[in-house]
């Protein structure tokens, strides 16, 4: 919901990162793998029982995912570097809570929860993203992407503020996961009735 008025004012900040760092001869890939790397710490910090730490690599792992797309559009853009800047973001996305169900047992059941309206979720992303490809469809509403992004109630901004709650509220996990993964599937029934419109 939030991404596309995000856009706009982060866009020209990470274009100008991404450029310096392509000069520097990073790759876009590269960019995504670090991300991932430092998403994954930030879930083992969580697990270890510190999740307030885990903000530092959390953080840094997500401004690694938007200025992959920015050094890859600084040097060169390619069909599986959108392929695995989408699935590194679902291994951060499940690794997340996961380290959370460690942290503490008793999260277990909310985590399971939310993992599975990830699931549903995602799978109504990648659906449409498979169908819209089919079609010829496109939209940049949120920005210059790999593959076709389906606008939703949540997006990749309202998780990284859920995940950012988390770390600073680990004790309120359950709530958080409760709320957050019921609007999860929710975005994903509208994700499916407006596939519903677009591909009938």
């Amino acid at each position: 919901m939030l991404d596309a008025r995000v856009r706009p004012l982060i866009d020209p900040p990470l274009n100008w990162l991404g450029r310096a760092l392509a000069r520097r001869g990073w790759t876009a890939d590269r960019v995504t793998l670090a991300g991932l790397a430092l998403g994954l710490i930030a879930a083992l910090v969580v697990a270890l029982g510190a999740p307030e730490w885990a903000l530092i690599p959390l953080l840094a792992s997500r401004l690694m995912d938007g200025l992959d797309g920015a050094v890859a559009r600084a040097t060169s853009k390619t069909d599986f570097g959108g392929y695995l800047d989408i699935w590194c973001d679902f291994v951060f996305y499940g690794a997340v809570p996961f380290g959370f169900a460690i942290l503490d047992p008793d999260n277990a059941i909310a985590a399971a929860f939310l993992l599975l309206a990830f699931y549903v979720n995602g799978a109504s992303f990648l659906g449409l993203a498979i169908m819209a490809e089919k079609r010829g469809l496109a939209t940049t509403a949120q920005g210059q992407k790999s593959l076709y992004y389906s606008a939703g109630l949540l997006e990749g901004t309202e998780t990284i503020v859920f995940f950012v709650l988390l770390c600073l509220f680990p004790a309120h996990f359950a709530a958080l996961a409760w709320v957050f993964g019921a609007l999860c599937l929710l975005t994903a029934v509208a994700r499916v009735a407006n596939a519903r419109h677009q591909l009938t």
